[in-house]
């Protein structure tokens, strides 16, 4: 089921919306009308996402850079911002993750997973800051149940993705009074991800999870896409600072994933 929401005329910036969830969402925002912006590693990935995302009315834009790079991310929306326009909605949703057991988990390891999600999520803000419509742009971090669920062989995750929903919950008292909102939203296991093929790789572990989760069934990118079009839409305009799950309750139940 899907919702109906216009963005016509509307410039969104999704990091990291060339696959997956975030595709999902940058794809619900092209079909209601948004002209996107979308960025990610892979120039190759870049490339399919644009022609993918690209609307009679309006060709997407597309970036290759890694948001560990500050001077790159703020590049890109510099650009995006020149060629269309302020940004209305601005998604962050770069993340790294592979399942280790904190013991044999090298702190470059820990680094990266942190340096991705959390130094990443600053960097993203931080430079979208100067473009975003103020007031009226909506800012969603994408965030993760590791957030507010410990779960092993996660701890890099863990720690990250808390301070990612420390960023939203921060920058929500920081630019409440400009009229820009930011809230995160923490998908639940979806069906169809790189990430839940990683943390559920056989279908023993794939029943595991559905079994754990109050409705019965895995997420869907869309599910997750309907809950980034309502709060950046004006149904949402007097909620800010929020950590959205989209779990289908998974989180309530402990978000177990059989990872130890």
């Amino acid at each position: 089921m899907s919702f109906s929401f216009d963005f016509s005329g509307k410039n969104v910036f999704v990091f990291g919306g060339t696959s997956g969830i975030n595709l999902g969402i940058a794809e619900a925002f092209a079909d209601a009308g948004a002209r996107i912006g979308v960025a990610s590693r892979s120039q190759e990935k870049v490339d399919a996402a644009v022609a993918r995302l690209s609307r009679p009315e309006a060709a997407a834009r597309g970036y290759s850079l890694d948001v560990r790079q500050a001077q790159a991310v703020a590049d890109a929306l510099a650009s995006f911002a020149r060629d269309r326009g302020p940004i209305d909605v601005l998604i962050s949703g770069a993340a790294g993750n592979f399942p280790a057991a904190a013991m044999s988990l090298s702190p470059n390891g820990f680094k990266s997973v942190v340096d991705i999600d959390l130094l990443g999520t600053f960097h993203v803000m931080r430079a979208a800051w100067p473009h975003l419509v103020k007031p009226g742009a909506s800012a969603i971090s994408i965030s993760a149940p590791q957030a507010i669920v410990p779960m092993a062989m996660q701890v890099h995750v863990c720690a990250a993705k808390a301070g990612v929903d420390m960023i939203t919950r921060t920058l929500a008292l920081e630019w409440g009074a400009a009229g820009v909102r930011i809230n995160s939203v923490i998908p639940g296991p979806i069906d169809g991800t790189e990430g839940m093929a990683r943390l559920a790789p056989n279908e023993a572990a794939r029943q595991g999870v559905i079994a754990a989760v109050p409705m019965r069934r895995m997420g869907t990118p869309r599910d997750v896409a309907d809950a980034c079009l309502f709060l950046a839409s004006d149904a949402a305009h007097y909620i800010t600072g929020a950590v959205l799950p989209v779990d289908g309750g998974w989180a309530v139940a402990g978000a177990r994933m059989g990872l130890g």
